[in-house]
């Protein structure tokens, strides 16, 4: 039996590199296929497994150790499912870009929110900053203000004119990496910069939608030296708020958790109560009307579409 960590997962074959160095093709073993979990992947890049070779010389993923954290979406095609991204992530960066595509303020709270609820730190990175105008450029700065209110870090960057990415080589140091974003955010253009040896496709705009095509269809994982890994991600269209009740989910915005202990109410919902502390901070504008507003579009949410499954 050796540990290794998955670098890649196609569906039903995993590559995992092995202590020595050294990678192999892997499956699972059946038995995980029947564990009552509501993922449509029982394993997933960055697990750290056990891994056998059989009788017919195949390698077989015995065991899985436990996830220190994972980031999770809705399955694609299962809606009643979901689909774990990556695990076992030191930093999550976020790509943002203001202009060519718009980065929607609700996309980049989804994030945020999965991140504080999966306990992975946060980076924001706002990219593409050597094509913004005065207008987008005013647009960054708000963003910037809120997310910082909110206590994320944010990195202004242009992976083509080279803005920022001597920082963020600096940051990624020695961790595990997940670099997510939407689709024509720069994922593939970033990773490219990082490891240039890799030469990942880079999707184009679409003229017609000002939208990124998708350019990576599965989570793989990457070294950019010995001791630092890139996870590329899928291009996330949206997120869905799967794994815990809604009732929590204003404890995943840090600037609203900050304040709760002042509402009137322990249970208060910050939508209609009196005595409501966040919605006090909203009238004397101490309060980004934007978060507040992915907050309820959130919380509105049809509740069968979130679940709280401890057993991932």
């Amino acid at each position: 039996m050796q540990k290794g960590t998955v670098y890649r997962s196609t569906g039903s074959w995993y590559d995992v590199k092995l202590e020595d160095g050294e990678f192999t093709k892997a499956r699972i073993q059946g038995k995980f296929r029947n564990l009552s979990i509501r993922t449509t992947n029982p394993v997933s890049v960055g697990d750290k497994v056990d891994v056998s070779i059989n009788d017919n010389n195949e390698a077989v993923i015995k065991n899985i150790y436990p996830r220190k954290n994972y980031i999770i979406r809705k399955s694609v095609n299962l809606s009643k499912e979901a689909h774990i991204i990556a695990s076992n992530i030191d930093l999550a960066i976020l790509l943002v870009t203001v202009v060519s595509p718009l980065t929607s303020p609700g996309f980049i709270d989804r994030f945020t929110v999965t991140a504080e609820a999966y306990n992975i730190p946060l980076l924001i990175v706002f990219n593409k900053v050597e094509i913004y105008d005065s207008k987008a450029l005013a647009k960054l700065e708000d963003l910037e203000i809120s997310y910082s209110k909110a206590g994320y870090p944010t990195l202004r960057m242009s992976v083509l004119e080279n803005i920022g990415t001597e920082d963020l080589k600096k940051k990624i140091q020695d961790k595990s990496v997940l670099v997510s974003g939407n689709s024509g955010a720069g994922k593939s253009t970033l990773i490219n910069n990082l490891i240039p040896d890799l030469r990942l496709k880079v999707g184009k705009i679409s003229e017609t939608h000002n939208k990124g095509k998708h350019t990576t269809t599965f989570a793989e994982m990457f070294d950019y030296n010995s001791q630092t890994k890139i996870i590329d991600t899928p291009g996330i269209k949206g997120f869905g708020l799967v794994d815990f009740e809604k009732e929590e989910l204003a404890t995943f915005f840090p600037e609203m958790l900050s304040i709760l202990k002042h509402c009137k109410f322990h249970n208060c919902k910050h939508i209609n109560e009196p005595g409501c502390e966040v919605l006090e901070q909203l009238k004397s504008h101490n309060f980004s009307n934007t978060r507040y507003q992915s907050y309820l579009a959130m919380y509105k949410e049809d509740v069968d579409t979130n679940y709280r499954k401890n057993n991932y």
